[in-house]
C-alpha cells in the first residue's frame, strides 16, 4: 500500500499561550511545538497497515522550515519518507487554503496512492475541515473521526463515533480517512529510528513548484480579534431542601447562565 499521512506542527497543549493583541496572533517565542495529537494516530495506523500489507508510508506537512522537526519524529516512528510543503505564513485558520496546497501536491507529486490519512482536526485551529475538503477536491470517498479501520484489497471498512452509537462505513480505495483517539496507541520512537531520521534528507516543495500563485492560496479568513477564554468562575453550592434548591437552580440557570 502507498499511504500518505498529513501532519501538523502545533503548540504543545501544556504550553502557556500568550496573544499578541496588535496582530491577533499567538506569540511563538518560548513555546514548545509538537505533532498534533490526532495526527499521531494517523501515523500509527499507517505504520500498522504497512506492517500488515507492505508498501510505503510518506508523511507530509505544510508549514515553515521548523515543521521538519515533527517530520523527523514521524521518520523515527518508522515512516519511510517525509516531505515538507513550504509555507512561510503563520497560522491563518483557513482550512480551504491548506486543502488547496495538499490537493495540488497529491495531484502533481503523488498520483499513485491508496490511502490519505489525517488527524480528525489539529490542535489550535480545531476546524476539522481539511480532510473533507481534500476528499471533495480529489473526488474521493471519505470516512471521518474513525476509531477502527480495516483494509481488505481495494475496500475499506471504518467505524466512526456518532451521537450515542457507532456508524459503520464501507468505502473503496483510494480514499481519505481521518483518525481520532481510540483508533490505536501511537508508538514511541526508537533510538535506532531517531538516529536514522537525523540522516534522512527531507525534500521541500515550494508553492511555485506546485504551480500555485500567492493569490491562489491567499488567506480567505480574517482574524478580527483573538483573546484568552475568561477565567472559570468558582462553582456555587445551593443550600436547602431539594425542592427549594431545584427552584433556585432553575432561576440561576435562567437569570445568570441564560441557558433556559
Amino acid at each position: 500500500m502507498n499511504i500518505l499521512v498529513f501532519v501538523k506542527r502545533v503548540p504543545d497543549t501544556e504550553s502557556k499561550i500568550r496573544i499578541h493583541h496588535e496582530t491577533n496572533t499567538v506569540i511563538e517565542e518560548g513555546l514548545n511545538f509538537i505533532i498534533s495529537s490526532n495526527d499521531e494516530y494517523a501515523v500509527e495506523e499507517a505504520l500498522r497497515l504497512r506492517e500488515a500489507k507492505g508498501g510505503q508510508v510518506t508523511v507530509i506537512s505544510v508549514g515553515a522550515e521548523e515543521s521538519t522537526t515533527i517530520l523527523r519524529k514521524c521518520l523515527a516512528m518508522g515512516a519511510d519518507e517525509a516531505v515538507l510543503i513550504k509555507d512561510d505564513l503563520k497560522e491563518t485558520y483557513d482550512g480551504l487554503r491548506i486543502a488547496k496546497m495538499i490537493t495540488r501536491a497529491v495531484e502533481k507529486k503523488f498520483p499513485h496512492f491508496d490511502l490519505l490519512l489525517f488527524g480528525k482536526q489539529s490542535v489550535g485551529a480545531d476546524n476539522a475541515q481539511v480532510p473533507s475538503m481534500v476528499a471533495e477536491m480529489l473526488g474521493l470517498p471519505q470516512a471521518n473521526v474513525v476509531t477502527k479501520l480495516e483494509i481488505n484489497g481495494t475496500q475499506g471498512t471504518a467505524l466512526r463515533e456518532i451521537e450515542g452509537a457507532e456508524e459503520k462505513v464501507i468505502f473503496s480505495l483510494p480514499a481519505v480517512v481521518s483518525a481520532q483517539k481510540g483508533l490505536n496507541e501511537p508508538r514511541y520512537e526508537t533510538l535506532k529510528g531517531i538516529m536514522a531520521a537525523k540522516k534522512k534528507i527531507i525534500p521541500v516543495m515550494t508553492l511555485e513548484e506546485l504551480g500555485l500563485r500567492k493569490e491562489d492560496v491567499a488567506p480567505q479568513v480574517d482574524i478580527t480579534k483573538m483573546e484568552m477564554p475568561p477565567a472559570r468562575q468558582a462553582g456555587k453550592i445551593i443550600p436547602g431542601p431539594p425542592e427549594e434548591a431545584a427552584k433556585k437552580l432553575a432561576e440561576l440557570l435562567r437569570r445568570e447562565a441564560k441557558v433556559i
